[in-house]
């Protein structure tokens, strides 16, 4: 019997043959959110929904008939700067795509210019950048760029369902527009101001405030401002701690406003703060709410969800992040990410709140939007409380993302 040796350089190509093939048996994707500070339970619960449907994904064979997707985590800690050595840190372990959006939009912004800059300085290289949360319409507009995917309504859409819900709403008078001190909170102001003045002409825009995102303690202040002008209304895009605070400081001063947002309710605490001020009404935006009739896909996906998690599931859009990835990598039969964000493009998939797009001409998913108001469970319009308090949501209005689709002027540059 002949013994078979092999050459130091014939083992070292077995040795490289064995490392590419270990290689391609994952696709690295890194989520970049907050898992610290005033905004870590916003990031936990964003990563939940990420993981979930990576695991889900991974489950059923991954993608291309056995790669799995394997999930890097990372801290943006609410920072432009820690985000981008956040996704140098994820380029360096292998990522090839990002999970991001719950950082504000000025984050996601500097991680989609790092990521373009990465890309343009290392062919072959390359990274995609998913984003789930952030709403800026500038992303998927004149700043736009091939390697940024938005898988939210943009601020604009969410905007436009809630004027023609409040065109409707002939007690709504006087609007304050109070808001978070960054790109998107004054584009929530300006948005609200173009399309609601729009809708109504007759209302009245009484004053208009920014302050600190993250860092006010005590809203007392800003609504000794509102009060003053006697606004009934306050259009506002706080989210996290500086909406539940701002609703804690209207119930204890007694105050009793209606607040138009474009995503508060489906952050963890908000349900609650607005049970506990037993005053004011939280209007807002999203692909689906908790409690929603006639929507079976989604209760099922929250009912699996709940059960391996123990947590509340809120947000599809989140989840679907993955999907639509593992998706364009079957389509593209590859995990080139130039070939996968060419997959993306005008990608349709069947989600659990029906067929949703990716418009291919500016990298925005159009997905329905339902306005709901957070109220008492009723037995007929609210039938599910929340948060364990006897408080739900309430369906108000739905839109298709055809319905809402606004026009674009991104010009994009294709590799």
């Amino acid at each position: 019997m002949k013994t078979a040796f092999l050459t130091p350089l014939a083992t070292a190509a077995a040795l490289l043959i064995g490392t590419a093939a270990s290689a391609q048996e994952t696709f690295k994707v890194a989520y970049i959110d907050p898992l610290s500070g005033p905004f870590a339970n916003v990031g936990e619960l964003m990563l939940t929904h990420t993981q979930y449907a990576i695991e889900d994904i991974n489950a059923k064979g991954g993608v291309l008939k056995g790669t799995k997707l394997q999930l890097l985590q990372f801290d943006s800690k609410l920072s432009a700067q820690e985000s981008q050595s956040a996704l140098q840190a994820a380029i360096d372990q292998g990522a090839k795509a990002i999970v991001t959006g719950g950082s504000g939009s000025s984050v996601v912004t500097a991680l989609v210019q790092a990521a373009a800059r990465h890309n343009q300085r290392n062919p072959g290289k390359e990274i995609l950048v998913l984003n789930h949360s952030s709403i800026d319409p500038d992303l998927t507009g004149k700043a736009c760029n091939f390697w940024h995917f938005q898988f939210e309504a943009n601020t604009a859409m969410k905007m436009k369902a809630i004027a023609n819900y409040i065109k409707k709403q002939p007690d709504i008078k006087k609007v304050y527009l109070l808001n978070q001190d960054y790109a998107h909170g004054k584009q929530w102001a300006h948005y609200g101001r173009e399309m609601v003045g729009l809708a109504r002409p007759d209302i009245q825009f009484v004053g208009e405030a920014l302050h600190p995102i993250g860092r006010v303690k005590d809203f007392a202040p800003y609504l000794a401002k509102v009060k003053s002008t006697e606004a009934d209304s306050v259009i506002t895009g706080n989210w996290g701690q500086d909406m539940t605070l701002l609703l804690k400081a209207a119930g204890d001063a007694g105050y009793n406003l209606r607040y138009f947002n474009h995503s508060a309710g489906s952050i963890p605490g908000t349900v609650l703060a607005v049970s506990q001020a037993k005053q004011g009404q939280l209007t807002w935006v999203a692909e689906w709410h908790p409690g929603q009739a006639d929507t079976p896909k989604v209760d099922a996906l929250a009912k699996a969800y709940k059960a391996k998690t123990s947590k509340d599931f809120l947000a599809p859009r989140i989840e679907m992040t993955p999907r639509f990835l593992a998706a364009a990598i079957n389509k593209a039969q590859s995990t080139d990410p130039v070939k996968v964000a060419r997959a993306l493009e005008d990608l349709t998939i069947d989600s659990v709140v029906g067929p949703v797009r990716m418009r291919g001409e500016d990298h925005q998913l159009l997905l329905p939007q339902v306005v709901n108001t957070i109220a008492p469970v009723d037995g007929k319009a609210v039938k599910v409380g929340w948060e364990g308090t006897n408080y739900g949501f309430r369906t108000d209005a739905a839109y298709t993302g055809n319905e809402l689709a606004q026009g674009t002027d991104c010009k994009m540059t294709r590799p």
